[in-house]
């Protein structure tokens, strides 16, 4: 073992939680970031998971809160409602560094911090919410839902897409629980994070 693989093995538990909070910070505001696009997974209301690549847009460390952007009439958005369980996935190759994210996520469309983050998105990224019918309604053809006129190019300015503000919300996702694995050819780690009652965050190892 070289000296570079002993100090690449985490071995505290102070350490491991910072790294985490370091690569959530930069995943969200940076697209070339491993962890940009995490699985996210929810309940359906037939007890089974759901799973699906999204992309992080926002972190806050005070609350542990991830955000992501959804349409409001897809099918997690009523798996979700207003607080469903929900588990997030991260993996950093380079790194060999995985998250596994546990917590309550709820939706948001009216809101103040909706309103923003439907401000600050790009033309192209608004324009994904002007989709007709609902994403998931099926089709007997290859379609991608825009309308015919807006199809294939940028938006010109922000009323063109000013329509897709009725189907864009927040997904929130406040994690309590944090499950972090290293994986080392000279032995993996392990260890897991619980915020406790007063906020604070505790940790302990586990055998990889």
């Amino acid at each position: 073992m070289t000296s570079q693989s002993l100090l690449d093995l985490p071995d505290d538990l102070d350490a491991v939680l910072a790294d985490v909070w370091q690569r959530l910070g930069r995943a969200a505001k940076d697209r070339r970031a491993p962890m940009h696009t995490p699985v996210v997974a929810t309940i359906t209301g037939d007890g089974v998971p759901s799973q699906r690549v999204m992309v992080l847009r926002a972190f806050d460390r005070a609350s542990a809160t991830l955000r992501f952007h959804t349409d409001s009439r897809a099918a997690k958005v009523d798996q979700i409602g207003d607080g469903s369980p929900v588990s997030i996935l991260g993996y950093d190759p380079a790194a060999k560094r995985q998250f596994r994210l546990s917590g309550v996520a709820r939706i948001e469309t009216d809101t103040a911090a909706a309103d923003q983050a439907w401000g600050e998105a790009t033309l192209f990224a608004r324009r994904c919410y002007l989709a007709d019918p609902a994403p998931g309604t099926v089709s007997d053809v290859p379609v991608s839902g825009l309308p015919a006129e807006i199809e294939g190019r940028k938006p010109e300015d922000d009323e063109e897409v000013a329509p897709g503000r009725a189907n864009f919300a927040l997904l929130m996702a406040k994690i309590d629980t944090i499950e972090f694995l290293h994986l080392a050819h000279t032995g993996h780690r392990r260890a897991l994070f619980h915020r406790a009652p007063d906020g604070q965050w505790q940790g302990k190892w586990l055998v990889p």
